[in-house]
């Protein structure tokens, strides 16, 4: 299976829809759409992960490599509504506790409370 990235402007936050396998194959992918979006200043991004089936330590790297480029620059990088098997991948990896992770998008978005599930 491919990946597959699409992004939506919401206000000043961009949501960085990812769907599919998220693995060393598919993760450069991911990062170079991150790097164009942090290089033209969108720096608050929230990734929907509702579609994506699965993540390796590579995915996981992406995420942390957004969050710290992300809070270098002073945003903010959340994970929302990740599927039972990456959320936990995030739990057993200790990410959950790094990467605010969100039941839903719209909570994401929002810059609520993180929660786990």
């Amino acid at each position: 299976m491919s990946l597959t990235v699409q992004t939506e402007e919401r206000a000043d936050v961009v949501v960085v829809s990812v769907a599919g396998e998220l693995d060393m194959a598919t993760a450069p992918q991911l990062q170079d759409q991150i790097t164009d979006l942090l290089e033209k200043g969108r720096i608050r991004l929230v990734f929907d992960l509702s579609e994506l089936s699965f993540c390796d330590s590579t995915g996981l790297s992406v995420f942390v490599r957004a969050r710290n480029s992300a809070d270098e620059a002073g945003g903010v990088v959340r994970l929302a509504a990740p599927r039972r098997g990456v959320l936990r991948i995030l739990e057993v990896s200790g990410l959950v506790e790094v990467l605010q992770t969100h039941a839903t998008v719209d909570e994401a978005v929002a810059g609520g409370t993180a929660t786990t599930g």
